[in-house]
């Protein structure tokens, strides 16, 4: 292991001090695009400084050639993402981050053998294995973002004995890569982690993902903090903890948002019913739907509307249209806000990001503590694409995947809105009964062209 020159200890000083104001400025929407500059920047200045540090390094092309592929790929991925597949993006590169810290421990591992430290050996292990478990959890994760597998919890036949084994198994042989290290072991090892890891997210249910991805990105934080310690990389250790850290403090407060504890939400659904999952009765029931210009009737003559964004509005790119009807019910003195459920979309934030887009001044956002005592004074409630976030089984229906979780109280609104594809479930794969209330009504349609046809005929009031 080189020494690190002093100058270059004082450039890793510096940027981890970027890191920890770019986490700060990541806080607030008002600060959170110079946050995330000043991030890339550190980062940017982190890996040239390497290069400076340690002129004579092993194996320079290959390391110039995975910099470039990294940054071929990775910047137009990031570049053309939609807002809709972002949280796709989020778990693949947290699972890139895992992979890319337990293959390092990997290869440090078989470079040191016996030579180093019970305790280097041991942080080695543990990021070899935490590294492996967020990679598998998060490509698991992106398939049931991606809808690529259904995005209901998976229990496998005596599932929960399954998990506790592979557990175990995997602790053994953790403990025993140390205390007797060998190649087949190792071997084990990362296998027995990968599978841990998709065990860990087979049961998650669709409306818990946010919370997993979250929970992932802190184990991610973990194994880089860790490798930071083998490779003797303290900008390494300092970065790694802050994800660890915020990761963990975030899967907290999500936890909360969803109101229950992060060990219902891993492992609920190897105690649930089997009603759990259902849809419904699959009978069909008369629901209310209208027009857009019976929708512009509504809010034309209301006193009070409010906004409820979902994952629908992302998908239609509606953002824009929502905002413009917003204005165009300011204009005519109709106060309008948006209602932001903390787990509304698919990851935290999502709706928040996606109206920034559309440039929605941020005193319009009111979050779900603050705008649930609104909705009994509402007239009109107009929800876009939203669907579990606001489905009265998580008060209702014990059975229900989302039960416990605080919701928004659209239901005290005199009347409520529904934009919708479809009658297909939400997230969660349950019906809301909301839909067959006799004060809903449902304007079928993708929602940016509902939206503009609904703005069109306001302007006509």
């Amino acid at each position: 292991m080189s020494v690190t020159p002093v100058w270059a200890q004082f450039v890793d000083l510096a940027v981890a001090i970027c890191f920890v104001l770019a986490l700060k400025g990541l806080s607030g929407p008002k600060t959170a695009r110079n946050g995330n500059l000043l991030g890339a920047a550190g980062a940017t200045v982190a890996v040239v400084t390497l290069f400076f540090a340690h002129p004579h390094m092993k194996n320079l092309p290959l390391i110039l050639g995975a910099i470039v592929v990294g940054v071929a790929i990775g910047f137009p991925a990031a570049r053309k993402v939609k807002m809709t597949q972002m949280p796709q993006l989020v778990a693949l590169f947290n699972g890139v981050g895992g992979g890319a810290a337990a293959l390092v421990s990997i290869i440090e591992y078989l470079s040191a053998g016996t030579s180093e430290s019970k305790a280097i050996l041991a942080a080695t292990v543990f990021t070899v294995v935490v590294g492996s478990v967020s990679f598998s959890g998060s490509i698991l994760t992106f398939l049931k973002l991606q809808e690529a597998i259904t995005t209901r919890p998976i229990v496998l036949p005596g599932g929960r004995f399954i998990t506790s084994f592979i557990a175990l198994a995997t602790l053994v042989a953790a403990a025993g890569l140390v205390v007797a290290p060998a190649l087949w072991l190792l071997i084990v090892l990362i296998v027995l982690s990968v599978m841990f890891g998709l065990l860990l997210v087979l049961p998650v249910g669709g409306a818990d993902v946010p919370i997993v991805i979250s929970l992932l990105n802190a184990f991610t934080g973990l194994s880089v903090a860790a490798s930071g310690y083998v490779l003797g990389n303290v900008l390494l250790i300092v970065a790694g903890t802050l994800v660890g850290a915020s990761g963990t403090l975030l899967t907290k407060e999500m936890a909360k948002a969803m109101g229950r504890p992060l060990t219902k939400t891993m492992f609920g659904a190897f105690t649930a019913t089997a009603a759990v999952a259902g849809v419904g009765s699959g009978e069909e029931r008369p629901v209310r739907s209208g027009t857009p210009q019976d929708v512009a009737i509504m809010l034309g003559y209301a006193n009070k509307v409010i906004i409820v964004p979902g994952y629908g509005l992302a998908v239609a790119q509606a953002q824009h249209t929502i905002r413009e009807l917003v204005d165009l019910l300011g204009e005519k003195g109709i106060p309008a806000a948006y209602a932001i459920h903390p787990v509304a979309g698919r990851m935290p934030g999502h709706m928040n990001v996606l109206l920034a887009e559309a440039n929605v001044p941020y005193d319009q956002l009111k979050e779900m503590d603050e705008i649930n005592p609104e909705f009994a004074s509402t007239d009109v409630v107009m929800v876009v694409g939203a669907n579990d976030v606001v489905n009265p089984a998580a008060k209702s229906d014990p059975t229900a995947p989302i039960y416990g979780m605080p919701i928004l109280d659209v239901s005290s609104a005199a009347q409520v809105v529904f934009l919708k594809r479809s009658m297909r479930p939400g997230f969660a794969g349950i019906e809301n009964e909301l839909l067959y209330d006799p004060k809903t009504t449902l304007l079928f349609g993708d929602a940016k062209d509902s939206l503009t046809k609904v703005v069109a005929a306001v302007k006509a009031l």
